[in-house]
């Protein structure tokens, strides 16, 4: 039996999407802020095919409510497309979220969340997003987009596990 989508049915044209992500780092609350609250650091666990590249020079890569981060990055067929992402709320040690002035997306929403606990840091991402043209985008969603982003923020665990989670960190 093949599964059909009614397009139709407002219900299935569902354009806003959340995307959900937690991890637990076996480091200091000090280490994780300063890693990922550090945009450079962005491309190191961003998968490679993406070319995801910083073109803002950042001198000082203390993140601030405000900044504007510009970027490169591929995320469909190597097409490289410029990405523009602003610092729209700090707060130090415990969370920032970056908002898409310029991108690929309608929408694109980030909350990262640091939260101190025995074990270390537990990491939380909250992704608001919604693709452009409409039921296009939704179809375009389904198909493939969705996919891709588990498949970024999948690799980016996998290299989060290795860069705090492995025995040589727990030296």
């Amino acid at each position: 039996m093949v599964e059909t989508n009614d397009y139709s049915n407002p219900e299935n044209l569902k354009m806003k999407h959340q995307l959900h992500r937690k991890q637990q780092l076996k480091c200091s609350l000090e280490e994780a802020w300063k890693f990922f609250s550090a945009a450079n650091n962005l491309s190191k666990i961003t998968p490679k095919e993406m070319n995801f590249i910083v073109i803002t020079e950042l001198l000082d890569d203390e993140i601030y409510k405000g900044m504007i981060i510009d970027y490169y990055v591929s995320p469909l067929l190597g097409i490289k497309m410029p990405w523009k992402t602003e610092i729209i709320e700090v707060d130090f040690q415990k969370s920032f979220t970056d908002f898409q002035k310029k991108g690929p997306y309608k929408l694109w929403n980030h909350k990262h969340e640091f939260i101190k606990n025995e074990n270390g840091v537990l990491m939380k991402d909250t992704i608001d997003y919604e693709l452009p043209l409409g039921f296009l985008g939704e179809i375009a969603h389904r198909l493939f987009v969705k996919k891709k982003l588990e498949h970024i923020f999948d690799y980016r665990k996998n290299v989060l596990e290795k860069m705090f989670n492995t025995e040589k960190n727990e030296l």
